[in-house]
């Protein structure tokens, strides 16, 4: 009953007219984030958090405004996958395999509300999930000492390959580089500056926020510039949108699939680093092993289509429970939200749901709010949402990076801190070209000082005794699956890309 009495006052918070009208904008907003093929949800959070404190919005505001951003980004992400073939970031790439061969067969209007829905079932879903998980969690992490605390960020930073993503050896140097950011600054132990090389600007260390943004908003500036420059994909011109509303048949048809694949994306986003991409993955292909008798998928079976939708949005939804609750992100976009909270001074963990649970409990009842206006904004705009795919880039990227400067400098005043955020777009830029990640770069970042200091306080309580950080039973376990999380995407990695090649093949073959 205290849960549900703490939601009830949730309500109320998100339910004035200021919270309502920028969960609308947010999602907006971030659904046109998500439908431009490379943006995502990660980096459409990135672009709008100057706008966030621009506008000097308190917690619970910014927080609203930037997660319905999050929710409308992975809701947008669907509409180049299907319409173009082109997933608009890294969990769509499965909608890609039915949705694309869907809107081909002239169903495109079906596809984009069938996982409009879907989205709305793994979203909603993976909300309450967040409200009976979260508060469990907070229980064990009340467990926690500086051991314990260290083990878990290294448990953080080995889980973050995910089974789909880039070779571990780059995920490892993009963690160490992040880490290694963080220790810019005056030790807080010994008041030694640290790679600071003179520069009194870096005394207090280097702002995340200016990093998240160049690393993710100014690279993409830059990657456009490359490979783009001013030309605009027309090819949203020749789809037919057709019906738009799915038959009843084809929902009731797909309603199994999308509600075991909530399940299944919510349980991979509550794991720390595996994120949506997992639970994208994970759902489609259980999902087709399960169901797939007479080999439809990949030609266009609506069931391919509503599977990773929910998965993903699920993934989501489950992502925000570590982070709450113990203040580790569960994938790239909930490190950017993060990064938010600790800017607002507000420390995510244990003790979040006791000393601020307005924060905790307005944004839960905003994520309710933000998925209703996402299921009645995305079917009637449908047509709206696709024009914005021939949005030339030479008019688009001028503003994001226009944004990104106005919004550095509103919020620091520093004309230092722009050229900082430019090397960071620079370098942003470099890794994305060798294929390194850029979330445990912000990951390490934004953690390496705690994770620091946990280490420090953890071996100085036992005289300097190394073996304290592997003596509990709970750090020990921590350990322990750090390890098979560092490990087994190795393993498990080459056998599902060899999947995801043969189903992007097959389908190729289909489509040809």
């Amino acid at each position: 009953m205290d849960t549900l009495s703490s939601l009830a006052d949730g309500f109320v918070i998100a339910l004035t007219w200021q919270n309502l009208l920028l969960a609308l904008l947010g999602c907006f907003l971030g659904t046109i984030m998500g439908a431009l093929p490379g943006l995502g949800p990660s980096n459409g959070v990135a672009i709008l958090i100057p706008l966030a404190f621009t506008l000097g919005l308190g917690a619970t505001p910014s927080l609203i405004l930037l997660t319905s951003v999050y929710y409308g980004a992975m809701y947008g992400g669907r509409i180049s996958s299907i319409l173009l073939n082109i997933p608009g970031d890294e969990p769509a790439m499965m909608t890609c395999l039915d949705g694309y061969p869907m809107a081909q067969k002239g169903q495109a209007g079906e596809a984009l509300s069938l996982s409009g829905i879907a989205s709305f079932v793994g979203a909603f879903l993976a909300t309450w999930g967040l409200i009976l998980l979260a508060p469990q969690l907070v229980k064990i992490a009340l467990l926690f000492g500086p051991a314990e605390y260290f083990a878990l960020f290294t448990l953080a930073f080995a889980t973050l390959g995910g089974v789909a993503s880039t070779n571990q050896a780059k995920t490892a140097f993009a963690a160490a580089l992040g880490i290694g950011l963080a220790m810019v600054g005056v030790d807080t132990q010994t008041g030694v500056p640290r790679f600071t090389f003179g520069e009194v600007h870096l005394y207090d260390g280097i702002d995340f926020l200016v990093a998240i943004v160049g690393l993710f908003a100014l690279s993409e500036v830059f990657i456009f510039l490359e490979h783009r420059h001013g030309n605009s994909d027309a090819a949203g011109k020749k789809v037919e949108i057709g019906r738009l509303m799915p038959s009843w048949a084809m929902l009731k048809y797909c309603t199994p699939t999308m509600l075991r694949t909530s399940l299944l994306g919510f349980l991979a986003g509550v794991l720390p680093g595996a994120g949506a991409s997992l639970g994208s993955f994970i759902s489609y292909s259980m999902e087709k092993r399960l169901v797939d008798k007479e080999g439809t998928f990949g030609t266009g079976d609506p069931r391919g289509v509503a599977a990773p939708e929910a998965g993903n949005n699920a993934a989501a939804g489950g992502a925000l429970v570590p982070m709450l609750a113990l203040g580790v992100p569960g994938s790239g976009t909930t490190a950017v939200l993060l990064a938010v909270l600790l800017a607002l001074n507000i420390t995510p963990g244990p003790l979040l749901f006791t000393q601020q649970p307005d924060v905790v409990w307005g944004l839960i009842a905003a994520l309710f709010i933000a998925n209703f206006m996402l299921l009645a904004l995305n079917i009637p705009m449908i047509g709206m949402f696709t024009r914005i795919l021939l949005i030339p880039p030479r008019i688009l990227m001028p503003i994001v990076a226009m944004v990104s400067f106005v919004g550095i400098y509103g919020i620091s005043g520093s004309s230092f801190d722009l050229l900082v955020m430019v090397g960071f777009g620079i370098m942003g830029w470099v890794l994305r070209k060798l294929d390194v990640p850029l979330v445990p770069v912000i990951l390490g970042t934004l953690l390496g000082n705690a994770m620091e200091s946990n280490l420090r306080r953890a071996i100085s309580i036992d005289n300097g005794d190394w073996w304290t950080l592997i003596d509990s039973p709970l750090s020990a376990s921590l350990w322990a699956v750090a390890v098979i999380g560092f490990v087994l995407p190795i393993v498990l990695g080459k056998v599902l890309k060899g999947r995801i090649k043969m189903a992007k093949d097959e389908e190729g073959s289909v489509t040809d």
